[in-house]
């Protein structure tokens, strides 16, 4: 297996994430956030629909490489942890200016904790 299979293999599959600006109006309008020293996490249950996640980086934050690289460090908490979210959640994750001097354990430990407090994590 190449190293580039593998990876795709791991991936968080396109088909769970959010991409449409609707869905994130929606989520914006109508869900619960839960605020953080690094991050915000805005969820919305849905009962009919599968896990789905979006991720807010603004250019507030940073250049594009850094933009980049906390956007696919939240990509890969949430892809960590996909199987301990509630399923029918919809999660935007939203990067804040002080993310950026965060290592990704300190973000992974916040996400969990935000994620335990908004309860879309299965017990």
């Amino acid at each position: 297996m190449t190293k580039k299979s593998a990876a795709k293999r791991l991936a968080l599959p396109k088909t769970r994430r959010l991409t449409s600006p609707a869905d994130f109006e929606q989520i914006k309008k109508t869900g619960r956030v839960e605020r953080g020293r690094f991050l915000m996490l805005s969820c919305l249950v849905k009962t009919d629909a599968a896990f789905r996640a979006g991720f807010i980086t603004s250019r507030a934050i940073g250049r594009a490489v850094v933009r980049n690289r906390i956007r696919r460090r939240l990509r890969e908490i949430v892809r960590k942890h996909q199987h301990e979210i509630v399923s029918g959640v919809w999660l935007v994750t939203i990067a804040r200016v002080h993310a950026v001097a965060a290592s990704y354990r300190d973000l992974e430990g916040e996400w969990l904790r935000l994620a335990g407090r908004a309860s879309i994590l299965a017990a």
